[in-house]
């Protein structure tokens, strides 16, 4: 029951006349016992309800004003005094309320909380469907049947660790990207309020001192290269394989760039006059867009291309739209073979004797600029589209250095072509 002295009565104000009310301090509002208008230093306005509460004197907030009108500030207000009067704490409903919303937020099981920051925050970011399911299956078939059940807010570092090890041990550089997407999830899960305390997947000061590195514990193995002295004679066989797929292998061998790179390439991308390949960030595996220096020789190869497949992209898939990537892969399986059949040895990496693969060109690349150039790591890494130096040496660097690049990209095209020196 509301008890103490009952306050004196306040006049009743009207709407326009609590709007006209300025001067800071509390203003009696009139209509209901105790609601009052706060005007603080700032000017902002809110509700407050002074009222008796078991024998203390207790204020609700009711809310800013003008986003709470006078006609429901009084009517929360009366609301609020008849719940007193029923011997009921607002109050204290209020504090209920938030710690029930708060085990609703938190009572979140850890596949529900995968699959909902899968859906709006990384499934947008990639450029397919493909990549996409990669990244969700990593995690269901290696973590949801120790975790998936589990309520999200209960996983602890000892949890994820337990699910991690047996990965660690037999794929290595697959569980330190489990660990990292595992990392993002919480990380997202902390913002929505379905965690609380420390991150448990992260890496350092925590599970780093748990797990050996991933490189240590198994190194990271390439993409298959051709080797550099088979490089000449790869390239010729390719270019008397006919279709699109061995056209996109060529342009990629010349570019040095990633397979979706080159399968999603349009011709407005390309600027004849400049001999630049613009490559827009979404089809980035950095996901910032890419400035590839052409040689006189890739230029020369575009400008060849037969008209027939001079649509929008530049290699479209035989039906239309974007050709797969397993196009470009079984057309370099098919030389391979094919360079069996006559007789040769095919073309396998020097290194694990498996048969070259398309990225493994990209190996090649760097292997020649180390071995038989002069031009600088730092030239090659950035031809790769890789990022080079630290955050600080990258904001001063103001050029991507594209016209060496471009002396760079015209002597590996000799060198593919069996031309150097010539």
């Amino acid at each position: 029951m509301d008890g103490g002295t009952v306050p004196k009565k306040a006049k009743e104000l009207s709407a326009l006349e609590v709007r006209r009310l300025n001067s800071r301090g509390l203003h009696a509002i009139g209509g209901v016992t105790g609601l009052y208008l706060n005007i603080q230093e700032s000017g902002a306005k809110s509700w407050i309800l002074r009222i008796m509460i078991g024998g203390k004197r207790r204020e609700i907030g009711l809310g800013g004003f003008p986003d709470v009108s006078l006609s429901d500030a009084r009517m929360d207000a009366r609301d609020q005094r008849r719940q007193v009067s029923a011997g009921i704490d607002p109050l204290e409903l209020k504090v209920q309320a938030r710690q029930m919303l708060k085990r609703e937020q938190q009572a979140l099981s850890f596949k529900e909380a995968v699959e909902q920051f899968f859906e709006t925050k990384r499934r947008p970011e990639f450029s397919s469907e493909k990549h996409a399911k990669i990244w969700l299956n990593s995690i269901s078939n290696h973590i949801y049947p120790s975790l998936g059940d589990r309520r999200i807010a209960s996983i602890t570092s000892s949890d994820i660790l337990s699910a991690l090890e047996p990965l660690w041990a037999e794929k290595p550089q697959t569980g330190k990207k489990v660990r990292q997407r595992l990392e993002q999830v919480f990380e997202w899960a902390k913002v929505r309020n379905h965690y609380v305390g420390d991150n448990p997947a992260l890496w350092g000061g925590n599970l780093r001192m748990q797990l050996p590195s991933p490189e240590k514990v198994a190194p990271t193995n390439p993409h298959p290269a051709v080797q550099l002295d088979e490089l000449s004679r790869w390239f010729a066989a390719i270019v008397k394989t006919d279709g699109v797929g061995a056209l996109a292998l060529q342009f990629l061998a010349m570019t040095v760039g990633r397979s979706q790179e080159v399968r999603f390439a349009k011709w407005d991308e390309i600027d004849f006059a400049k001999r630049i390949w613009n490559v827009p960030s979404e089809n980035m595996k950095t996901r910032k867009a890419h400035r590839v220096a052409l040689s006189d020789a890739s230029t020369l190869f575009l400008e060849e291309i037969p008209k027939h497949f001079r649509n929008e992209l530049l290699f479209p898939a035989p039906r239309g739209g974007v050709m797969s990537d397993a196009t470009i892969s079984a057309c370099m399986k098919r030389v391979h073979q094919r360079d069996q059949d006559d007789g040769g040895a095919g073309f396998f990496d020097l290194y694990t004797g498996r048969a070259a693969v398309p990225h493994g060109i990209r190996s090649s690349f760097r292997d020649w600029v180390a071995e038989r150039t002069t031009f600088s790591r730092e030239l090659a890494e950035i031809a790769l589209s890789h990022e080079v130096g630290s955050d600080v040496e990258r904001a001063y660097r103001r050029s991507d250095m594209v016209e060496k690049r471009r002396e760079m990209m015209s002597d590996w095209a000799a060198h593919l072509k069996g031309s150097e020196g010539q």
